[in-house]
């Protein structure tokens, strides 16, 4: 350091500061006649004014010692399954670029599977493993739930002390054993008055899986206040653990200042059949179907639509201006029978079945209509004997069903079939089908896709390549079939998986990638049952259901 320059030492601090930020060019300092450049003796000036700063700082008092986590008393896992963890943590970022993606498995798709598989056997997280994880479900929503379940009470802890994991605060309220019972009542509360759109969200969805009469009261509380479009969020937030008990407040939402508000309150009021605006919609459905004995050598079905759309109607959740390019009369007709519980029609019809009541003939051309709006009551509602009335045989000629007319209203009314009903279908949809129209049907099947499903896929993917199918549009389906097939048909897998000469008609390159597409699903079948026996190596939580 050169010399001080006596004028410019006596500057101030804020002064030094400011001609640093304007440049010595136009703010110059007083070192005319000396040795000194401006510039240097401004930073000259400033080292000196530094080291008198930190010479004159008095210790500050200790900071509290940081209180000790709570503890996790769930066992630790076994050694092979804290490697195989670290190992998908470290592989989070993914190799997913484009083009081929060769034959190794995917990673960062198993490491939901591994989260979920641990938390339902019920070990803690290894501590030095807890960063990684939290980074993790920070940069992915879709691992917070099982990623803090698996934390546990350390994950708010360390949550307290790096702002990057403040969404753990934010999320993990209700349920979290490092909260003691007599708090959750308390943060969620606060939570729900001081929180982001978000979060409040969030917490109402969980509450509503928790205890649904406590997750009504928060809204109750505040419902005045909320503007239109939060009102409309956390209204449909009910439609988890939707019971009786909440049609006092429905009804009320009903005379909501939003249209969109009193649509929905009405919709969920549907979903309730022993609601009083349920039994409305049933007397004015009874008005617009009836049973046809006239016309026909057997029973049938006549069709009178609406000729107006009162107010007693709009205020039960009909809307009355249609869509561009559809009739007002089946358009209320619609919203009417959707509304209606599904258990009059039986009435209506003189006990007939639900398949007995679609297979009727429906005079005027208002099939369409009627069987699309039962299609839906059928999803609100989660009939299980409509949906399958209305689904069809699974192998008829042609995709659709009687009532169901595209793949997306299948999959809905799948939805409310039992499990194993649900995969049997599927799977003869699939053997008559193939894949490039089951898609969105397998996506709603449990996991594992065990017996006749995961017998029909392998099957279907093994006709599809045979074929000289593109390979390209089945990546959906392989990617889904990675992650749901039950490891156990690697073995059928495996001859397909073998490099084979391709066939004169097909594209060129589409057996390298068949291949490819083939060995990596076999690879990850066979990681996937790896990561099983590895977290199976120590005894978990009894009782926990068997992984695939």
């Amino acid at each position: 350091m050169h010399s001080p320059v006596p004028e410019v030492e006596a500057l101030s601090w804020e002064h030094l500061v400011t001609t640093a930020l304007l440049g010595t060019d136009r703010r110059p300092l007083p070192v005319s006649g000396t040795a000194v450049d401006g510039p240097v003796a401004l930073l000259d000036a400033a080292a000196l004014h530094t080291a008198r700063r930190r010479a004159g700082v008095c210790p500050a008092p200790a900071a509290p010692l940081l209180e000790v986590s709570g503890p996790d008393t769930r066992p630790p896992l076994p050694d092979a399954a804290r490697r195989r963890l670290a190992l998908l943590l470290a592989d989070r970022g993914g190799g997913g670029g484009g083009g081929s993606r060769g034959s190794a498995p995917d990673l960062t798709e198993l490491l939901p599977q591994w989260l979920a598989f641990a938390g339902d056997l019920g070990f803690a997280a290894p501590a030095e493993l807890l960063p990684p994880l939290l980074d993790a479900a920070r940069a992915r929503t879709d691992l917070r739930p099982a990623a803090l379940a698996f934390a546990g009470p350390r994950a708010r802890w360390l949550a307290r002390l790096n702002p990057e994991w403040k969404y753990v605060l934010r999320t993990a309220v209700d349920g979290d054993p490092g909260l003691p019972p007599g708090e959750r009542g308390a943060a969620a509360r606060r939570l729900w008055e001081e929180g982001l759109f978000a979060e409040r969200t969030a917490l109402l969805g969980r509450l509503r899986a928790e205890d649904p009469a406590a997750a009504l009261d928060l809204l109750a509380g505040t419902w005045r206040t909320e503007r239109a479009e939060d009102r409309l969020m956390f209204l449909d937030s009910l439609r988890t653990g939707l019971s009786p008990a909440d049609e006092p407040f429905l009804e009320q939402a009903l005379t909501d200042r939003s249209r969109n508000v009193r649509a929905l309150a009405a919709e969920l009021l549907t979903a309730l059949p022993e609601s009083a605006l349920a039994g409305r919609m049933a007397e004015r459905a009874a008005t617009c179907v009836a049973p046809d004995r006239i016309t026909g050598p057997g029973p049938g079905i006549v069709v009178e639509a609406p000729h107006a759309c009162d107010a007693a109607m709009e205020r039960d959740g009909v809307i009355a201006k249609p869509p561009s390019g559809r009739g007002e009369r089946s358009w209320w007709l619609g919203q009417i029978v959707e509304a209606a519980p599904l258990s009059s029609w039986t009435e209506r019809f003189g006990g007939s079945s639900p398949a007995e009541i679609v297979a009727m003939p429906v005079a005027d051309g208002w099939q369409g209509e009627l069987h699309a709006a039962w299609c839906r009551a059928a999803v609100r509602q989660g009939d299980a004997a409509w949906s399958r009335a209305l689904l069809g045989a699974p192998g008829s000629p042609q995709a659709a069903g009687p009532g169901a007319v595209s793949l997306a209203e299948r999959a809905r009314l799948l939805a409310a079939l039992p499990d194993e009903e649900r995969a049997e279908w599927v799977a003869v949809f699939v053997s008559a089908h193939g894949l490039s129209e089951a898609f969105q049907l397998l996506g709603g099947c449990t996991v594992p896709w065990r017996g006749a499903l995961g017998r029909a896929v392998v099957d279907a993917l093994n006709i599809a390549r045979d074929s000289g199918s593109y390979p390209w549009s089945f990546s959906g389906v392989m990617g889904l079939a990675e992650r749901c097939l039950d490891p156990a048909e690697a073995d059928r897998l495996e001859s397909l998986a073998a490099a084979t000469a391709e066939p004169p008609d097909t594209r060129p390159g589409s057996g390298t990638y068949w291949v490819e597409a083939f060995q990596r699903l076999v690879s990850t079948l066979r990681l996937r049952e790896e990561i099983r026996r590895e977290l199976e190596g120590s005894q978990g939580k009894a009782g926990a259901e068997p992984y695939a």
